[in-house]
């Protein structure tokens, strides 16, 4: 179990292809990242008691795939999937208890992480950011949903030193 003084977050990761074993201590990374998103939110809602739990699957595209089509009816691998439990429609039930699973596909951070020119470590925490902020309800469907995600997601990562996933880069002159 990971926890914060004032915050408690227990989060389960499993890694069911190889492929991540490329990224030295992951693991540990993504604890750290879903701990200091639990805390943004929390000190945002001045929950000081807050506890939850969380698990992640670290997997292919083959895996995502088959989940994708299954329950989105999307025979595609993505790169992210959540899958909150109980009805977390309403950002403001910040709630207690088991909040989903979060499923990461390494071949399809790694391509997007390559065509970004990013490390895939960043994308990774990313996508747990981004999957972690959907198992609280936050989506991203219209634009003023997209905004307040996406100002939560960098938030986040420059708690953790990393830089906005959607900078643009400035173009030479």
């Amino acid at each position: 179990m990971t926890e914060h003084p004032r915050h408690a977050l227990e989060i389960d990761i499993r890694i069911a292809d190889d492929a991540w074993e490329t990224v030295v201590g992951i693991e540990q990374r993504i604890r750290d990242t879903l701990m200091a998103a639990w805390d943004e939110l929390a000190d945002t809602r001045n929950e000081d008691d807050a506890t939850a739990e969380v698990s992640v699957l670290l997997t292919g595209d083959a895996e995502i795939q088959c989940l994708n089509a299954a329950y989105r009816g999307k025979n595609a691998p993505t790169n992210v999937l959540s899958f909150p439990l109980g009805d977390r429609h309403d950002t403001a039930d910040f709630g207690d208890g088991l909040l989903g699973d979060i499923v990461i596909a390494y071949q399809t951070v790694k391509r997007e992480a390559d065509g970004a020119e990013t490390a895939v470590e960043a994308h990774t925490l990313h996508m747990a950011v981004h999957g972690f902020l959907h198992l609280l309800g936050y989506d991203h469907e219209e634009s003023i949903q997209a905004e307040e995600m996406e100002s939560l997601e960098t938030a986040i990562l420059k708690r953790l030193g990393l830089p906005s996933p959607y900078a643009r880069p400035v173009a030479a002159e």
